[in-house]
């Protein structure tokens, strides 16, 4: 029997389960992937957003606040890479009072530093602006992170603090019974006295399993355009344009790894799965990012991605804002449901009340051995000449680049695979090391470097090459040998 099963492993489970591991609470992270971030936690802007936008009163705006303060001292905790550079709403000429609206906005979420500039002093900011750019709304407060390097943070840390994860783990069904939880999933049945229901997109269906009050997510697609690290300084801030009902519309922004990102479209569709790109969303993308930037160099795009966003549709008392609550009709039940942008924001202070409400509840001792410390791996593209050669001296995998776009060596990889999260639950494929690692993210993306990844991946783990996949599951690369020999 568990405490606490927890229903998904994206930013908002792992962070509940790094939270809740702060108590002496038994708790199981059930998620249907082979890793963790692997739906909207995967794919999305990456912005930690101001909190300008979101309307007062919401929980988004109280949530999104909360959790964009808490980014320094958590990225600093769990060594992911977080970067507090500032963004800026842009308009022309017509838009100054949407930009003063946003303003007010945000002055009644709470922030106090927010203004609005023209002419000289904004392109002294940002000199790339497009021409038809005329003022901007500056927010100090907005920042960039990597989603899923934050998020296997805080799933390493909560595993290091004992927090149990089974991955590749559908739930099949979920009954109330007296005082617990029974849970059917693809691997066994899980009781637990509460769950926690952090699905993300499929977040409604486990709800309507056990509640009356019924809901229903569709999945809004958003396209991206990421370009090579020689783009990576057109911008230093995050360049929102006006929002509009469907988002905050197309942005343009550095990433913390040094590429520069376009994106997202919004375009509502049926399929929870489908993330597939299209050419008209992505040369939407670029059209719209014209207004941003003075040249837009397309010809420098590397990779495209599609990420889904959770969106709550209206009905009877539900609205579009995000659901952090207990269900009325099952006490246990907290529903984390509807958790779209700005979800990865909000998500360090969603995982604060959704911990407040299970020790209300289950009234647990402190975890007096809770370790709030994660050491990431340390990246060799990072380091001084004088810290690399000091490296490879103690570590010779050091010396060894495997990827060469982004300079990651061979103990970097070993450092992936060997931790207690990779290595308990056979975390092992080749994108699973590329979020890691960043090995195959680079200009060629995995051209050169991925049969040497295969290579050391099988000899680590003590497995045949043809057992290496891409993404997990029956995502194999090499299936047999030919007739010389080859794989």
């Amino acid at each position: 029997m568990f405490d606490v099963a927890i229903i998904g492993a994206g930013v908002i489970g792992s962070c509940a389960a790094r939270e809740l591991s702060q108590f002496n609470l038994k708790i199981v992270v059930l998620e249907k992937k082979h890793d963790v971030a692997q739906g909207s936690s995967k794919a999305n802007s990456g912005i930690v957003h101001g909190g300008y936008d979101a309307k007062p009163g919401t929980q988004k705006a109280k949530y999104n606040v909360l959790g964009q303060q808490m980014f320094d001292k958590l990225a600093a905790e769990l060594g992911f890479p977080f970067r507090r550079n500032g963004s800026l709403v842009i308009s022309d000429e017509t838009g100054i009072d949407k930009l003063e609206v946003l303003k007010n906005q945000g002055i009644a979420n709470g922030l106090t530093d927010l203004r609005i500039i023209h002419g000289e002093e904004l392109r002294r900011l940002e000199p790339n602006l497009g021409d038809k750019v005329h003022a901007a709304l500056v927010v100090p407060g907005g920042g960039i992170v990597c989603p899923y390097a934050m998020t296997i943070a805080f799933a390493e840390n909560a595993a290091a603090n004992g927090v149990q994860f089974m991955l590749g783990c559908t739930v099949l069904d979920i009954k109330k019974e007296e005082g617990s939880f029974s849970i059917v999933t693809s691997r066994e049945t899980i009781n637990a006295q509460m769950v926690v229901n952090a699905a993300g997109l499929h977040s409604d269906e486990i709800n309507n399993l056990l509640s009356s009050r019924k809901l229903k997510i569709v999945p809004r697609r958003g396209e991206y355009c990421l370009l090579d690290k020689t783009e990576g300084k057109l911008v230093q801030h995050t360049i929102f344009q006006l929002p509009t009902k469907m988002g905050k519309g197309v942005l343009v922004t550095p990433t913390v790894d040094g590429n520069l990102l376009l994106g997202p479209t919004s375009e509502d569709i049926d399929e929870k799965d489908n993330t597939a790109t299209t050419a008209n969303g992505l040369n939407d993308v670029l059209q719209r990012a014209q207004f941003s930037l003075n040249h837009l160099p397309a010809n420098k795009i590397i990779s495209s991605f599609t990420g889904l966003r959770s969106t709550l549709v209206p009905e009877g008392d539900v609205t579009n804002d995000f659901i952090v609550e207990e269900a009325a009709d099952v006490p246990g039940l907290i529903n984390l449901c509807g958790i779209e942008s700005p979800g990865l924001t909000a998500a360090p202070a969603i995982a604060v009340e959704t911990a407040r409400m299970i020790a209300d509840r289950l009234k647990p001792a402190v975890n007096e051995n809770f370790n709030p410390l994660r050491k990431g791996i340390r990246h060799f593209r990072e380091m001084s000449n004088e810290e690399r050669k000091t490296a490879i001296q103690i570590n010779p995998d050091y010396g060894h680049v495997i990827c060469r776009c982004e300079s990651v060596t061979k103990a970097e990889i070993l450092a992936a695979l060997r931790s207690p999260l990779s290595k308990n639950n056979n975390i092992n494929c080749l994108d699973a090391i590329k979020r890691r690692t960043r090995a195959g993210m680079g200009r060629c993306q995995s051209g050169f470097c991925w049969m040497r990844l295969i290579d050391i991946i099988a000899e680590e783990c003590g497995i045949d090459v043809t057992e290496v996949s891409k993404s997990g599951g029956r995502s194999n690369i090499l299936v047999e040998c030919n007739k010389s020999g080859m794989r």
